[in-house]
């Protein structure tokens, strides 16, 4: 009989090579299939069938949505990637895609399921993706071996986006997650975190200080923008972690170097491996940072431990040697006693003393002068001055208590705390020697600070306080006033309101709105005087409504004021703007016509007037007939004496009138008219 084939007894690289092959073949048969089946019509977009096609999509490529059809191995999955939806990463030999499913409701997928996936091209945070995926599992095969060994530095470039991908380094912290575990792994060029799915029973902690290679897609960090910021990977599981160089026993058991050594040249340490320090504790801020302080000098550690100890405990500290600017600090720290001791003291310092980096991570007591603060912000920062110096003093936000409102600036305070020293990183770059350009003071509490001297009550607040009253007593009195000067003002608007009202009822007729004779014989005069200045002509026309008493006795004096308004209105409509029209009394009216170059132009005026006053004139449901005659007198005719003018001009209009009204008649010298009896 036969031996079976059994796939486990196949070495892991070839099992993964013929089962590639084999999916290759496979894959490539469901593209013949399904493009014979559905061949796509003209215009159509092309369906994609690797994970390379999928990927190298540009934004606008992807939003269109094209039809995707790859299968391939799942190299991660999470089934709630904290965003509502399960998130996976799929390898074929092309290279890969993350695969974003609408839900969280997606069942297991793990690391080595070999997958067939129907979807369309969709916008990932920052590059394309596959979205609206139906998924079907087709088999298991081992996760790609030998993937391409990178630098953080290329990986930030974005190149290696949704790839698998190898990294180095040394794990330096462990941190727990709901459902998962993130490992920072320090890497030659940077530190890069590594996030998996959390293992039952998984001993996390004990990689810390390993040298690891590590093989998982490469994620980008991005801002609101779709902005890549950093990256992140994404690791399938522990399996995908491979120990190069274990870890050190008890770090604690390791012998203790001296601050003053650490980083020094004979005592630096090329595999970067945890250091044990010991001293008494000066500062602790509790799930940031603490300091301590041998026999020599102190150091600033960084430490997510929150454990309480009192100042001057001895205690011991394990950690990652590094620099925060100009002083050695170790990260990722942890600390546990080794017995009490007694709080180190503050020697009083200078600021130039501050300034030369001696007393960098050191206790001290320093004086200076409040010029400002910020209590808003998640520090409590204090600006102090010395001389030409300012610096500041630092205390976390939930350790201020009460006393900070108690500072008032310009008062002259007292500063224990750590020394903390800030480098000037463009001076030494040809000496190679850091030069101090600032220091800071990290304070334990806010007993840290006493007060010396209390400021003068003539503080420039108060200065500023009572400069501010002034004003605003400045800015009453104005206030008061421009109110009194807007009364006067709006009393002599009413006044000449007043005025102008007057003058204006004086002038104007009434009724009618007319000029009165008061104002014609202003503007006759006017008239005359520019006449014989610029020898042009002039006229006045001479309008009385014919058989006016009969309209006032039949329709009543509403139906005859009626009448004269509407002739009012009539006759400023047939002359021009720059005459005048009047109105003399009762049913009399007279035209000055200025500016004549043809004495015919009268006439026609005249006839205008004759025709547009003969309409009827509407009232109270009825219309009134109305006609009146027109008498003429012209500058060449009447001369420009103003009297004989208005003379004339009457004697015409008696001429009409006698003619049989509804007419117009010019006046001439040789005209010869006795009035024996008015005619109506």
């Amino acid at each position: 009989m036969p031996a079976k084939f059994s796939l486990r007894s196949v070495s892991p690289r070839l099992r993964y090579v013929s089962f590639a092959t084999l999916l290759a073949v496979l894959c490539g048969f469901a593209a013949a299939v399904s493009g014979a089946l559905a061949e796509e019509p003209a215009g159509q977009l092309p369906t994609l069938t690797t994970t390379h096609q999928a990927h190298s999509l540009t934004s606008g490529e992807a939003a269109r949505e094209y039809p995707i059809h790859i299968s391939g191995v799942v190299t991660y999955f999470d089934p709630d990637y904290g965003t509502g939806f399960a998130a996976i990463f799929m390898h074929d030999s092309t290279g890969s895609v993350f695969v974003k499913p609408l839900s969280t409701s997606i069942g297991p997928l793990p690391a080595g399921t070999v997958i067939d996936v129907w979807g369309v091209s969709g916008l990932g945070g920052f590059g394309p993706v596959v979205v609206k995926p139906r998924i079907t599992v087709i088999g298991h095969a081992p996760l790609p071996p030998n993937p391409p060994r990178v630098s953080l530095l290329h990986l930030k470039t974005g190149a290696e986006d949704a790839q698998w991908v190898e990294v180095e380094g040394t794990i330096h912290a462990v941190a727990d997650f709901a459902g998962s575990v993130t490992l920072q792994l320090a890497m030659f060029d940077g530190t890069v975190s590594v996030t998996m799915p959390r293992e039952a029973g998984a001993d996390y902690a004990s990689l810390v200080d390993a040298k690891v290679r590590i093989h998982a897609d490469a994620a980008p960090t991005i801002n609101g923008d779709s902005q890549m910021i950093g990256v992140h990977l994404m690791a399938p599981d522990l399996s995908a972690v491979k120990i190069v160089e274990p870890a050190p026993g008890d770090p604690f058991r390791q012998p203790l170097t001296p601050i003053d050594k650490l980083l020094h040249w004979d005592e630096y340490s090329a595999s970067f491996h945890r250091v044990h320090l010991r001293g008494n504790l000066t500062l602790q801020w509790p799930g940031s940072s603490l300091c301590i302080r041998d026999a020599v000098r102190g150091i600033c550690v960084q430490t997510a431990q929150d454990t309480h100890f009192a100042l001057g405990d001895v205690v011991d500290i394990v950690g990652f040697a590094g620099t925060d600017n100009n002083e050695p600090v170790l990260t990722d720290a942890v600390v546990r006693s080794a017995g009490k001791g007694a709080p180190v003291s503050a020697p009083p310092i200078s600021v130039a003393q501050a300034l030369k980096g001696d007393h960098d991570s050191d206790l001290i007591q320093i004086d200076g002068q409040l010029i400002g603060n910020d209590l808003a912000s998640s520090e409590m920062n204090l600006m102090l001055s010395s001389g030409d110096t300012v610096f500041a003093a630092v205390l976390p936000k939930g350790m201020t208590g009460d006393d900070a409102s108690q500072w008032k600036v310009g008062s002259k305070l007292r500063i224990t705390g750590i020394c903390s020293v800030q480098i000037d990183a463009r001076s030494h770059v040809r000496e190679g020697i850091a030069v101090t350009r600032s220091f800071r003071v990290l304070m334990r509490s806010p007993q840290d600070v006493v007060v010396l001297q209390r400021p003068s009550w003539w503080s420039p607040a108060h200065i500023l306080l009572l400069l501010a009253l002034a004003l605003i007593a400045t800015l009453c009195v104005l206030g008061w006033v421009m109110v009194l000067r807007r009364r006067v003002e709006e009393q002599a608007k009413l006044l000449r309101e007043s005025e102008s009202r007057f003058r204006h009822m004086a002038l104007h007729d009434a009724l009618t709105g007319l000029a009165t004779r008061l104002l014609l014989d202003d503007r006759l005069n006017t008239a005359v005087e520019a006449a014989i200045r610029h020898q042009t002509g002039l006229a006045l026309l001479m309008i009385d409504v014919d058989k006016f008493k009969n309209i006032n006795d039949t329709y009543g004096h509403h139906g005859g004021d009626e009448v004269l308004r509407v002739t009012a209105g009539r006759l400023m409509q047939a002359v021009r703007k720059s005459d005048t029209v009047a109105r003399m009394g009762g049913d009399e009216f007279v035209v000055l016509l200025t500016d004549l170059d043809d004495p015919l132009m009268a006439e026609g005026i005249a006839a205008m007037i004759v025709k547009s006053l003969a309409d009827p004139v509407p009232f109270a449901g009825r219309q009134i007939p109305v006609s009146v005659s027109v008498g003429v007198c012209t500058s060449a005719a009447g001369g420009f004496d103003e009297e004989a003018l208005l003379k004339s001009a009457d004697d015409a209009l008696y001429k009409a009138k006698a003619n049989g009204r509804n007419c117009f008649h010019v006046f001439t010298p040789d005209l010869q008219w006795i009035q024996d009896e008015p005619i109506a």
